[in-house]
């Protein structure tokens, strides 16, 4: 045995230890961004399942033809024509205001 004290391992200055890591992770962690993208998957999950189980075909009666088409198609059709006259109508009602 020597009398030499036992020397510690020196960190090197790049190399952050387990509690600086610690308090970085502490710092970084970001519980908005990580319940948005929660907030995102469970959408995108139920939008492919509002898909997948809206396959059926149904019979649509368009004034001047009456086509089978799948039930997802006529749900979607639904929603581009209330988005396009909610679009629209907004248009009217804002030049009405303004004409006033």
């Amino acid at each position: 045995m020597t009398d030499e004290p036992t020397q510690e391992p020196e960190q090197q200055p790049g190399a952050p230890g387990f509690g600086d890591r610690l308090e970085e992770t502490r710092q970084t962690f970001q519980p908005a961004l990580w319940s948005r993208l929660i907030a995102i998957a469970a959408i995108g999950l139920y939008a492919l399942l509002f898909v997948v189980l809206n396959t059926r075909s149904v019979k649509v009666s368009f004034v001047f033809a009456n086509p089978k088409v799948s039930l997802i198609w006529v749900i979607l059709l639904s929603l581009v024509v209330g988005v396009a006259l909610g679009v629209l109508l907004s248009q009217l009602h804002r030049r009405r205001q303004r004409g006033r």
